[in-house]
């Protein structure tokens, strides 16, 4: 069983951004998730939300309460807080499968 997340967000900062995928991924592979199929998009012809998107991708974990653990530990938290919300302008959850 996984849980997977299609996400698209508009990071305005790429070095920066590049630091907290970087910093974070130990916490990620501590809950067992990884990213999958992840693009820089040059051109998006129908946003989601009315939202900017620049960067696609999937991330996964091996459930659902993995994936709440990841995203509410308080070192990713610090970590988001320093490099995500200085880099990226928007997000989007844009489809969520659990199987």
């Amino acid at each position: 069983m996984s849980y997977e997340m299609l996400v698209g967000l508009n990071v305005t900062n790429d070095k920066m951004y590049q630091e907290y995928r970087t910093a974070m991924k130990p916490i990620l592979i501590q809950f067992d998730g990884g990213f999958k199929c992840d693009f820089k998009v040059s051109e998006t012809l129908l946003p989601s939300e009315n939202k900017d998107i620049n960067r696609v991708f999937i991330i996964y974990f091996k459930n659902e309460k993995a994936m709440e653990s990841f995203f509410t530990h308080p070192d990713y938290l610090k970590i988001k807080e320093k490099y995500f919300s200085n880099s990226v302008s928007s997000a989007v959850i844009l489809s969520v499968i659990n199987h």
